[in-house]
């Protein structure tokens, strides 16, 4: 038997290491190429957002409720009608961030706080950006409608968001 050479083993791991690392690339490539849902099967629901009783505003809105929903969001979507957008909805207040990887169309972010009203919005993303977008304390929600319309509406921070899902609504 010939002796081993002692640099061989942290070659091996090395290359072990990057193996590794392809496939774990491969699987989450095709994890995000998996077959997108139509918007239609996501859960649908009007939301509204008031400052008070004099200001209101409807959206039908589609729910991500659940991890494969949420992680495919407005993906590939090319037009979102003013009055459209969707919810994802978290447990617990925690840090959301997001990017706009394969979205076509800027979109406005509103970040809801676990008492149903606007902590944040991040205005006009830019589509299939990697950038994070993140809120700036824990949110319970975000909320992505077409960009511009959160100022056209003038929508801002305190305003009382309504939901099923948020239980407020």
């Amino acid at each position: 038997m010939l002796p081993r050479d002692p640099t061989s083993r942290p070659l091996r791991r090395r290359a072990a290491a990057w193996c590794a690392a392809a496939l774990l690339s491969a699987g989450l490539a095709s994890a995000q190429i998996a077959p997108l849902e139509d918007l239609a099967a996501f859960p649908s629901a009007t939301l509204t957002i008031s400052d008070g009783k004099k200001l209101r505003h409807t959206f039908t809105v589609w729910l991500a409720d659940t991890p494969q929903r949420q992680a495919q969001g407005l993906m590939f979507v090319r037009s979102l009608p003013a009055d459209r957008g969707m919810l994802f909805v978290h447990r617990e207040p925690r840090t959301i961030s997001m990017w706009m990887k394969n979205t076509y169309i800027p979109l406005d972010m509103v970040f809801i706080g676990a008492d149903g009203r606007i902590q944040q919005i991040v205005e006009q993303t830019t589509p299939h950006s990697l950038d994070l977008i993140r809120s700036e304390a824990p949110a319970r929600a975000v909320l992505e409608i077409a960009g511009g319309e959160a100022r056209k509406l003038g929508l801002h921070a305190g305003q009382l968001v309504k939901h099923p899902a948020l239980g407020t609504g």
